[in-house]
């Protein structure tokens, strides 16, 4: 009998030309890479858009090769006698799973992302909205089959459950749960828009249920499967350190600030005035208490706070990047040994807490990788000049779903719409029940934030550009009709 973990959506029946391995996870890894929507990733925002740093930064392909190589030593790490019991545990899942865990990011990343939500909800009444999360899971499980063309990758359960960080739809109770799980709280701007992150759209929640069937009675209906929480806290540690990598090369993460705002902390601590340096650090120390007092603890915090300003402020931001050979080597030393440290403290856990998973970092580094994502958070994301780059970039986002909405219900243009955009429409459309309200104008609103979803940075300013009329060329590789 079939392992029903190998088991696949439409069945083997649907031989992609590129499988060429044995293993079915392997195949799925092939699948996911030889993709066209993995291949886009590398025209996609990780932090610093790819189109304005060149080769220096990470962009959503690179990270996603980095987030395999680091779940993939998890995966050879985890106490594998505890990992069967709970569904198990194949190296080639997670690196499957990692590869293809971006898939739906957005052009211009969590940008992006929040944009094409908002839109989709208050403008197209969407009530899935978007998620990139949801939309990677809608790409690998589309079960919209013409001929012998499938549009999803008709990966096997495994991999889908694997692919889970959030195993619910927007609309599933978890939200109600006491503590929530994590990414299960409302958005802050729609206390009633269900949870802000999710797994799946209602369109693919059946076919949710069948990837974690093989997982019912092993691991809670709310909690990822081992090979999810590996891919997951790989995620968190690529984030972490390459994330930091990028904006030292590029020159936006200052030594003297960082160092500032520590040693304020260091200093006073837990009395530290909140309107002064040290404050944001002491509200990140509160808030861990407040939202994770599981794991929170105020010696493994100050520890991890020297340990980030001896390592990364007086190490690595001692010296600016300037490109030479030494400044290079000094990059991949300071990645090398934090990743090496952070894959080897995780842990493999029989009943974690809500807010975590069965794969978890060790109290110590849990606490590392936290300072390390807020010197990110505080030190770059919330720079003014990030942030009108940003602004015009959300706006270029929404103004382009207005533009391709206008385009579609314009009498005048039937015939010229562009052929992906008209098969995305004959996709929504079907999937929407007999007698839903407003039926095309739904399949529409979702066609168009599934198309603007599947675009590259350069792709969305330069279909923008044209629709707008400020394009010159006529015929551009920017963008495909």
């Amino acid at each position: 009998m079939e392992d029903p973990r190998a088991q696949r959506l439409f069945g083997d029946r649907l031989v992609a030309p590129g499988d060429l391995a044995t293993s079915p996870f392997r195949v799925d890894r092939d699948r996911i890479v030889a993709s066209p929507f993995f291949a886009r990733l590398a025209g996609v925002t990780q932090v610093i858009s790819p189109g304005g740093a060149g080769l220096l930064v990470h962009n959503r392909m690179t990270h996603s090769l980095k987030v395999a190589q680091v779940a993939r030593a998890i995966a050879e790490r985890v106490d594998h006698g505890l990992a069967d019991k709970l569904g198990g545990c194949d190296p080639d899942v997670v690196e499957a799973a990692a590869l293809a865990h971006d898939l739906g990011h957005p052009p211009f990343g969590h940008l992006g992302e929040r944009v094409l939500d908002r839109v989709a909800r208050q403008r197209l009444k969407l009530r899935d909205g978007f998620e990139g999360n949801a939309q990677s899971y809608r790409i690998v499980t589309s079960t919209e089959i013409r001929g012998q063309h499938t549009i999803g990758l008709n990966l096997t359960n495994a991999v889908r459950a694997a692919i889970l960080k959030y195993p619910w739809t927007r609309r599933d109770p978890q939200r109600f749960m006491d503590p929530a799980p994590r990414g299960a709280a409302p958005p802050p701007d729609d206390p009633e828009g269900g949870s802000l992150k999710f797994g799946a759209y209602s369109t693919e929640a059946a076919d949710m249920h069948a990837a974690r069937a093989p997982f019912a009675g092993r691991v809670a209906d709310w909690q990822q499967t081992v090979e999810a929480s590996v891919m997951d806290t790989a995620d968190d540690i690529a984030y972490a350190i390459h994330d930091l990598e990028d904006v030292h090369r590029v020159g936006v993460l200052q030594q003297g600030a960082v160092a500032t705002e520590l040693m304020a902390w260091q200093r006073w601590g837990p009395s530290t005035d909140l309107t002064r340096a040290g404050g944001a650090i002491e509200s990140l120390r509160r808030q861990l208490h407040r939202k994770d007092g599981w794991m929170a603890d105020d010696d493994a915090f100050a520890a991890a706070v020297e340990l980030v300003r001896a390592e990364l402020v007086d190490g690595l931001l001692a010296r600016p990047f300037d490109g030479s050979l030494e400044a290079e080597a000094q990059v991949a030393a300071f990645a090398a040994t934090w990743t090496r440290r952070l894959v080897e403290s995780v842990e493999t856990i029989a009943d974690p807490a809500v807010r975590s998973g069965h794969v978890q970092l060790a109290q110590a580094q849990w606490h590392e990788v936290q300072v390390l994502k807020f010197v990110q958070n505080r030190f770059v994301l919330a720079r003014p000049d990030l942030a009108l780059h940003q602004r015009g970039q959300g706006r270029l986002v929404a103004s382009l779903v207005e533009a391709l909405i206008a385009w579609l219900v314009d009498p005048d243009e039937e015939e010229r719409i562009p052929s992906r955009l008209r098969d995305l429409v004959e996709l929504a459309e079907a999937e929407l029940p007999d007698g839903t309200p407003e039926r095309l104008d739904r399949a529409r609103g979702r066609a168009v934030v599934d198309f603007v979803a599947g675009l590259t940075d350069n792709q969305a300013v330069g279909l923008m550009q044209a629709l707008s009329g400020k394009s010159r060329q006529l015929w551009t590789d920017a963008f495909v009709l």
